[in-house]
């Protein structure tokens, strides 16, 4: 089952992917090659990864409780450096120097400088759990999708977030029409712009614009859940990993196996990966 992906990751070398699987370990992909090696292993299943276009590092989360950051510039199998925590990480993004993390409905930052503690720790902007997270240092703040189906914009600052931060009920209706609480599995803010595309466990992708809170395109759906998406360097291109993820047995049957689909932001022509 793909649990996460990380290819802003189109990343250090242009051409690299990270894709997380429901085990230990790390996988790197060469996508001009086809090569594959293993990064290195957590203790326990890996849940979350980001990457660090400042310091290079791959930042990974698990159940095991770990924040581990791998130097991407090297083939070592150890991480140059182990962050326990006193729970598991759900989600993670990084934005600059600084590592934002999810546990259960709050969020945490860090600076990848000085580790020692949570330097602040914002108020929930959600009332149930917070599902995946992503930050964007193009607008100064993230989003932050819960397991209810309703997606926070935060701003770093207070009053700027006090003025322009919001809420919102973005996949509100199941496939068959009747209204539901679907699960926003994923988050990719675009590098650039100041939009957004959401995921969830119906299988439906969206893309925002966060100024003007309107609907810019939404996908053709996907036959399982949106299990993660990640925006490529430029954000001409979008990963989307779909699975099973957490829906029943019935909806399993469905699903033709663990799928990643490249996006075209452009034109929107859907390409599926081999």
């Amino acid at each position: 089952k793909i649990m996460s992906q990380s290819w802003p990751s189109l990343f250090y070398m242009g051409t690299t992917c990270i894709s997380i699987y429901a085990d230990e370990s790390i996988p790197r992909y060469d996508l001009n090659s086809g090569a594959q090696d293993t990064v290195g292993l957590h203790d326990d299943v890996v849940v979350s990864t980001e990457f660090s276009q400042i310091t290079g590092q791959l930042v990974t989360s698990s159940l095991d409780k770990k924040l581990l950051f791998w130097d991407t510039h090297t083939r070592s199998v150890n991480p140059n450096h182990t962050f326990m925590l006193d729970s598991v990480v759900v989600s993670l993004s990084v934005c600059g120097m600084y590592i934002l993390v999810t546990v259960e409905n709050d969020v945490y930052w860090y600076d990848m400088r000085n580790l020692t503690a949570s330097i602040k720790a914002k108020d929930s902007p959600l009332r149930h759990h917070i599902r995946c997270l992503c930050a964007s240092a193009e607008w100064n703040g993230y989003a932050a999708g819960s397991m209810d189906g309703t997606v926070a914009l935060k701003y770093f600052d207070h009053k700027v977030d006090n003025d322009m931060g919001y809420t919102f009920r973005c996949h509100p209706r199941s496939k068959d029409g009747t209204s539901s609480l679907v699960p926003i599995n994923s988050i990719a803010v675009h590098p650039s712009k100041q939009t957004f595309v959401t995921g969830d466990n119906e299988g439906y992708a969206i893309a925002w614009d966060a100024l003007s809170k309107k609907k810019l395109l939404e996908f053709p759906s996907f036959s399982g859940s949106v299990a993660s998406m990640a925006y490529n360097h430029s954000g001409q291109l979008l990963a989307v990993a779909s699975n099973f993820t957490h829906q029943g047995a019935d909806r399993v049957l469905e699903v033709e196996g663990h799928q990643i689909f490249i996006e075209t932001m452009r034109d929107s022509k859907r390409k599926k990966s081999p």
